[in-house]
């Protein structure tokens, strides 16, 4: 076995850069460097331009047999609609009715496309970043479709309807790009290099800023009025779920790379657009902005500690 102090420094090489950006989000807010405007024009560029730029260079660029692994990203997908219909069971009998939908939403929809990425593309460098683009663009489209479903249950005067989240999905960047990076990939495409360094210079903007944003939109003093509800939901977010999936797939036979960037995928903390999403369904946007916060914050922990397992047992 590795030296747990060599571990815990590699650890802390991938995590570290990406949680401090974090920090550094919330202390820049906290001294009025940045404020709600730049986070929002901010996180637009971010959705619109720079991380759609990013995820179809990484894609362009991969080996797109190593990049497109269906088992993996249909195990993310399952183990993501499974904790979905899991934590919905358990809203059911221990928390109240008009707090569900949050609860549930909160409690399986991770920051994939910021966090996990960032810590993939850490981890693993192009390989990382080219396969968590694919997971990220997929599961997209189910992380829309399931959050809708369980918010206009549980939310006052809206009804689920298909064809807005699948106009909105059909209209995603994100989703976008994947696509547009596979096919490319396929048709073996070339870009002039000055075209691709150009790309690569703004693409590489995407997740200092994104984390920055991140930082800044987390609200501390949310969490003075979460209670119990949010704990929870958090907890099943950044320690249930990572720890019985990650161990199922360990079950299953996923090892090393696979491995790894499953329990980075599936230990995210909970999308800072779930708080977005559950306003406009007109839910309560206090608790999902103190879920999101407290997730963010306990999976600092949690993700470090379940890397430094991973390589200790050599499973990484």
């Amino acid at each position: 076995m590795e030296n747990p102090f060599a571990i815990l420094n590699q650890i802390f090489a991938v995590t570290g850069p990406v949680f401090i950006m974090v920090l550094v989000g919330m202390l820049l807010k906290k001294t009025r460097l940045i404020d709600e405007a730049f986070i929002n024009t901010a996180s637009a560029l971010t959705f619109k331009a720079t991380m759609p730029t990013l995820l179809f260079l990484g894609i362009l660029k991969a080996d797109l047999d190593e990049a497109l692994q269906p088992a993996l990203v249909g195990y993310f997908c399952l183990a993501t609609a499974l904790s979905f219909f899991g934590a919905w069971l358990w809203a059911l009998r221990a928390v109240k009715r008009e707090d569900r939908g949050i609860y549930v939403q909160g409690a399986f929809r991770g920051n994939c496309g910021i966090v996990s990425l960032a810590l993939a593309a850490n981890q693993y460098g192009d390989y990382g970043l080219s396969t968590g683009a694919v997971m990220s663009g997929i599961v997209i489209v189910l992380f829309n479709i399931l959050s809708t479903l369980v918010l206009s249950v549980y939310s006052a005067g809206h009804s689920a309807q298909l064809r807005p989240v699948l106009k909105g999905l059909a209209r995603n960047p994100l989703i976008l790009s994947v696509v547009a990076g596979l096919l490319a990939s396929v048709l073996e495409v070339t870009l002039p290099k000055w075209l691709m360094v150009s790309g690569e210079y703004f693409g590489s903007m995407t997740l200092p800023i994104a984390l920055i944003c991140v930082g800044g939109s987390l609200s501390l003093t949310s969490l003075q009025v979460s209670g119990r509800t949010a704990v929870s939901s958090s907890l099943i977010k950044v320690l249930w779920i990572p720890l019985i999936f990650t161990a199922i797939a360990w079950a299953l036979g996923f090892e090393g790379r696979e491995l790894g960037i499953l329990f980075l995928f599936l230990a995210s903390p909970t999308a800072a657009v779930s708080f977005v999403m559950a306003r406009a369904m007109g839910s309560d946007g206090r608790l999902a902005a103190s879920i999101i916060a407290l997730s963010t914050l306990i999976s600092i922990v949690t993700i470090m500690l379940g890397l430094f397992l991973l390589h200790y047992a050599a499973l990484i």
